[in-house]
């Protein structure tokens, strides 16, 4: 797959952000699929391994400021707990292998088994430590990208206390929006990021505010991305085709 394709393919699946989770993502298969004919089955892991490595990313953020700050620090352990273990499974086949076999029991799995082993052999491969590792190291930049941005907001309404308390309150908050299933965390993320800000005494007004301009900037600009890449990745291959395997 050319370069100019993948990037295409990443940037087009940005218009489903608000979807629960970002698992919406998916749709980057699906537009794989249309370019290489590769089964949806082997590229979809990909997304999870993005879930899982921003989550891993904004759990470190949130755990240090959790121990700094002596909040949220038995919210962040459970995720934390859920994701270690998830990873623990996927990444050993004499467990993940039995689980699957097993479901092969239920007739709803039973028939689309093959598909099953096939997205279980990709995230076995995406979830190697090495890879595990880079990924997460980059996803760690990205997402400190965001909360570096909170805090030059935070700063221009002369809010200050610290680009630590800015990248906790803004990775913690958007946790707590992602693991409530809600489409783009909306209401529990701002809700979270106001109530942090009023915590510190600051005015509701200007916490709302902020509130509003870091969700516009994050949220609905990465999807205003994916509606013009979407846009251009149709010009190029035409009209995308939903088909299952």
């Amino acid at each position: 797959m050319k370069k100019i394709d993948s990037f295409s393919t990443f940037m087009s699946g940005l218009i489903m952000s608000v979807t629960p989770a970002k698992l919406g993502e998916v749709l980057k298969s699906v537009l794989v699929k249309e370019i290489t004919g590769e089964p949806i089955s082997k590229t979809a892991p990909i997304i999870l391994a993005e879930r899982i490595t921003d989550f891993l990313s904004l759990l470190l953020i949130s755990i240090i400021g959790a121990i700094v700050f002596d909040y949220g620090g038995k919210i962040t352990i459970i995720v934390a707990a859920f994701f270690i273990l998830l990873i623990i499974i996927i990444s050993n086949k004499n467990i993940a292998l039995p689980i699957i076999n097993f479901s092969d029991r239920i007739p709803l799995v039973k028939k689309y088994i093959h598909n099953v082993h096939s997205a279980y052999e990709s995230s076995y491969q995406l979830l190697k430590l090495k890879p595990l590792l880079l990924m997460t190291s980059l996803s760690l930049i990205s997402w400190s990208f965001e909360c570096l941005g909170y805090y030059f907001i935070l700063l221009n309404f002369d809010v200050d206390f610290g680009l630590l308390w800015a990248s906790f309150s803004y990775s913690f908050s958007t946790i707590i929006g992602a693991i409530s299933m809600l489409p783009g965390g909306l209401g529990l993320t701002e809700g979270s990021l106001t109530y942090l800000l009023m915590e510190k005494e600051i005015a509701a007004d200007i916490s709302v505010a902020t509130t509003f301009i870091v969700r516009v900037v994050t949220l609905w600009f990465a999807v205003l991305v994916g509606i013009v890449s979407l846009a251009f990745y149709q010009k190029r291959f035409g009209q995308l085709k939903i088909e299952s395997e």
